[in-house]
């Protein structure tokens, strides 16, 4: 496969692409792709409220808090988001989403790539959660995760958005009141133009969304090069890639380990993926650590308080691990339950920068997005990876804080000690 090299933008030209980001770990996830393979990268903390951009890029990224907000909500804050992006000329717009595709079945991923698609004019969108480096992949329009269908994976008992049907055509279809087609493998496996023209027809007949398969990297660059001349694309962190290579930007990539501030770190952890309950429990055997249980008999308040207590007297001692991570059958239920764990998470990022944590490790989307406002970081630097998909992000403003925001499905067991320690 050939592809048409292009040069960097030049100083002050317009982004490649300006995306919008469903959620924080997800954005980070998106950032470390896109400075992988070379495209200066910045990364905004919700709505951005200044016209002024601090430095130029090859690449804009929003983050928000959008995926289980309620669908006018998510709506509201993706076209804020795509207006900034259009006034800062991005040239067209990336709706990116968690490669589990996880979503209510009224939203909000077909409610936002809609009203997305409405604003940027698209008379289609493609759809691809592919991630092939995490063992996502699409076949025959079936979401698989690594050899499991999706709704055979531990996603099928997430506790916000359980997804118990694989079939990405009929998910979306239950999202969005308009016609959603499938380009097969086989279409994609006979080049760029066969999978523009396969697009192409699906918009002639009415279609307003194609969902693509892909199984491989070089899947995602064939469909990067079909949708060239697309003004959205939406799909998780691997079409973006995939998109960004076949331009082939090529800048200064990851370069060296990053240099981190001093400090001690705090280890954070409230999603309940299969993957964060393996890295609890490894950190556990190596840190102190305090569990959050909240629900049933207990204060609130007295949890809280008690979990503070904790790490204000011995994070000068860190690493230190808090998590309300459990299994299915252990963890506290409800919207309130989830609500309240993220405000105290929030207030334990602020005291352990307080009293001097410089290194903050974060685990699930929903945790970090609590933490990354608790301490109101809105730019940061995207610098080296960790490992594929979770990069340290450092802050710019005094004291300088580096952060790993890790999406709950990602990671070898052993990440969070690394993140800790390295």
């Amino acid at each position: 496969m050939t592809t048409q090299a292009r040069q960097r933008p030049a100083t002050g030209s317009k982004p490649l692409l300006g995306c919008v980001a469903d959620d924080y770990t997800g954005a980070t996830d998106l950032a470390s792709g896109l400075k992988r393979v070379g495209l200066q990268t910045v990364l905004h903390f919700g709505s951005p409220t200044s016209d002024r951009l601090e430095r130029e890029c090859d690449a804009l990224v929003v983050a928000l808090k959008s995926r289980h907000v309620q669908a006018d909500a998510a709506v509201g804050a993706s076209l804020a988001a795509e207006r900034w992006l259009h006034g800062h000329r991005a040239e067209r717009i990336y709706f990116k989403y968690c490669s589990t595709f996880d979503s209510s079945d009224r939203g909000n991923i077909g409610a936002v790539a809609d009203a997305l698609r409405v604003a940027t004019r698209s008379s289609i969108a493609v759809v691809c959660p592919a991630s092939p480096e995490h063992g996502r992949t699409v076949y025959q329009g079936h979401l698989f995760v690594g050899d499991q269908l999706l709704a055979e994976s531990s996603m099928r008992d997430h506790p916000l958005t359980p997804m118990r049907d694989s079939n990405l055509v009929r998910v979306l279809s239950r999202q969005t009141p308009h016609p959603v087609g499938l380009v097969a493998l086989d279409t994609v496996r006979d080049g760029p133009e066969a999978a523009a023209e396969a697009i192409s027809s699906l918009a002639h007949r009415g279609y307003r969304f194609a969902v693509i398969d892909a199984v491989c990297d070089q899947d995602l660059e064939v469909i990067g090069q079909a949708a060239d001349s697309s003004a959205l694309l939406t799909g998780a962190a691997g079409l973006a890639r995939g998109f960004a290579t076949t331009h082939r930007f090529r800048g200064e990539g990851q370069g060296a380990k990053p240099v981190l501030p001093e400090g001690p770190a705090l280890i954070l952890a409230g999603s309940c993926s299969a993957a964060t309950l393996e890295q609890v429990d490894a950190c556990r055997e190596k840190f102190p650590s305090f569990q959050l249980r909240l629900g049933g008999e207990q204060d609130v308040a007295d949890v809280r308080a008690a979990a503070l207590d904790w790490v204000g007297s011995r994070i000068e001692q860190g690493p230190l691990l808090v998590y309300s991570s459990a299994p299915a059958d252990r963890r506290a239920s409800g919207r309130a339950a989830a609500t309240e764990i993220e405000r105290t998470m929030g207030a334990l990022a602020r005291l352990g920068v307080e009293r001097g944590a410089r290194r903050l490790v974060v685990a699930g989307g929903e945790t970090s997005g609590a933490v990354v406002d608790a301490l109101g970081i809105s730019c940061v630097e995207v610098a080296g990876e960790i490992e594929r998909g979770v990069p340290w992000i450092v802050t710019e403003a005094d004291p300088k804080l580096a952060l790993v925001l890790k999406s709950g499905n990602f990671g070898s067991r052993d990440l969070l000690c690394r993140a800790a320690t390295d």
